[in-house]
């Protein structure tokens, strides 16, 4: 299974709940050294934008597996500009405005913001 197909399968299953962030870093768990459940435990706050509507889980899912892939800083500023171009925000109570305002359900635009972040970890990786 790809990290692609893994992120897909996480954002699907309805037994437990993988918020935006442990989305994006569960699939690459493997490839940073970690489990798959010590991944989950560790990107367990970060979905809601740390709970808050603050940074959005998925940004701060694919920072964190950046980091933990040992990609240099200069990786989270392009993620950062690219998600902001993209998306006209970075922060999770924008995004979801924004979303609300154009009609679009919230798990769809979620699930659209992770593969975002998965699409740019395999990019920058090499990783699929």
């Amino acid at each position: 299974m790809t990290r692609r197909e893994d992120m897909a399968a996480l954002r699907a299953d309805t037994q437990v709940h993988y918020n935006c962030a442990q989305a994006v870093v569960v699939p690459f768990a493997r490839d940073m050294g970690i489990s798959r459940e010590q991944a989950y435990d560790m990107a367990l706050n970060f979905g809601g934008g740390m709970g808050c509507g603050a940074t959005c889980g998925a940004l701060v899912g694919a920072l964190t597996a950046l980091g933990g892939l040992g990609l240099p800083q200069e990786k989270r500023l392009e993620l950062i500009r690219q998600f902001r171009a993209e998306n006209g925000a970075i922060d999770c109570a924008a995004l979801l405005k924004a979303a609300f305002e154009r009609g679009e359900e919230k798990k769809p635009h979620c699930d659209r913001m992770v593969r975002q972040c998965v699409d740019f970890v395999c990019q920058e990786t090499g990783l699929e």
